[in-house]
């Protein structure tokens, strides 16, 4: 199933789509909205605090990149569910694998925070 639209409809298109996957997100998986929750706030605290801009965007970039990983964990997610409900290894074991990416995106963005606050703050 090609898709045949080009230019400015493409994006338009392929903004709508996004908004649908944001929508579906925060409609269907907890730990979205709860990642969601403390990500506002966490931009709202690097925003809020005196730290030069490469530090801020390092600070809010490191919490967005949890949101990306849990929007395609949902996707596996979804897909593995989509097949069947049925345990299989293999979806037992793509299931665990995206919860432990989102796993490794939460450590990431702890081990930044940690860093650089106690080394703008010591």
């Amino acid at each position: 199933m090609a898709n045949n639209t080009t230019g400015l409809t493409r994006i338009i298109n392929a903004a709508g789509y996004s908004w649908k996957g944001f929508r579906a997100a925060w409609r269907n998986e907890a730990a979205f909205r709860q990642e969601g929750v403390a990500t506002v706030v966490a931009i709202i605290i690097a925003c809020w605090l005196d730290v030069d801009p490469i530090t801020r965007v390092l600070l809010i970039g490191s919490v967005l990149l949890v949101m990306i990983v849990e929007i395609l964990n949902s996707a596996i997610e979804a897909v593995v569910d989509r097949i069947g409900p049925e345990h299989h290894e293999l979806s037992g074991r793509a299931k665990d694998m995206g919860s432990a990416a989102v796993l490794l995106a939460i450590g990431v963005a702890l081990l930044t925070w940690v860093t650089l606050l106690w080394s703008h703050f010591r």
